[in-house]
């Protein structure tokens, strides 16, 4: 190859090698926003409870152990900002959108979100990578979501902190095990794959 085409094929090459870092990382971000918000509409209203039943967390915990720590938080911003600015990604709520959602009696699980996916991310990557590993991670940022919510329950709601926990936390207790467990077997197993096509 002469000398005259290599030169303008490097630049393209160290052009395209640039590029594709921002365009990965905006993807990813997109991407994972998108699925928190497909989870947030896979939901159950409880009739006990201004709290429904949805798949969000899982989501949550599933990009936390997927993802770093500083892109497990900004998609989680990304998310909340995309709900905020009016975009249907939030659980649909009657007399409810955009920043309502963030300051109703949910606001405190969603403002949660960036702190759990960070905390499962970091712990994860500090404690080891297999399942119990990811496993207690995830249970660490799902209880960061249920504590925060409860706490912002209470606060909206002026509720005694028994009621709180009727409304807030022990109905999604066992629900919330499930998408514990399957987010770490998710996680642990696609570094296993990861791991084996190295």
């Amino acid at each position: 190859m002469s000398k005259e085409l290599s030169a303008p094929l490097n630049q393209i090459a160290v052009s395209s090698a640039r590029t594709p870092a921002w365009l990965r990382i905006t993807g990813i971000v997109l991407a994972g926003s998108a699925f928190v918000a497909a989870c947030a509409h896979i939901s159950i209203p409880l009739y006990f409870t201004p709290v429904p039943l949805t798949v969000q967390p899982f989501a949550v915990l599933l990009l936390g152990l997927l993802l770093s720590p500083r892109l497990a938080a900004a998609t989680l911003i990304a998310y909340l900002a995309e709900g905020a600015a009016g975009l249907p990604v939030f659980t649909p709520t009657p007399a409810m959108a955009g920043l309502a959602h963030l300051f109703g009696p949910t606001g405190g699980y969603l403002l949660a979100y960036p702190l759990a996916a960070f905390l499962t991310s970091a712990l994860w990557r500090r404690t080891g990578r297999g399942f119990t590993a990811a496993a207690f991670s995830a249970a660490a940022g799902d209880l960061t979501i249920l504590c925060w919510g409860a706490l912002w329950l209470a606060v909206e709601t002026h509720v005694p902190v028994r009621s709180v926990l009727m409304l807030a936390v022990l109905p999604f207790l066992a629900g919330d095990a499930l998408k514990v467990t399957a987010a770490a077997a998710l996680a642990s197993g696609f570094r296993r794959l990861r791991r084996t096509h190295e």
